[in-house]
């Protein structure tokens, strides 16, 4: 028991990590200071755990991995929204 807790606050944490980076991109329309390859590398990690959850049937990891995909595929698309075309 102690462990699913450890795991779950583990997962929220990890869901979550990217709201205040989104937050930002959102409020300063820039994303001067972001790094794109860090975004699709973490992503593709992250669709990987959530593969790998799928695959062991792990609902922490399922849940966890699916909400921290969505919120980089979203940190992806104000990356794309706010670039700076030179």
């Amino acid at each position: 028991m102690l462990w699913e807790l450890i795991g779950s606050g583990a997962a929220v944490l990890t869901m979550f990590g990217f709201v205040p980076q989104i937050l930002k991109i959102h409020k300063t329309q820039s994303v001067a200071d972001v790094s794109l390859g860090m975004l699709l590398q973490f992503c593709l990690g992250i669709f990987l755990w959530l593969l790998y959850g799928l695959h062991i049937h792990d609902n922490i990891l399922i849940v966890a991995n699916a909400v921290s995909f969505f919120s980089l595929i979203v940190a992806i698309g104000l990356f794309i929204k706010y670039r700076k075309v030179r």
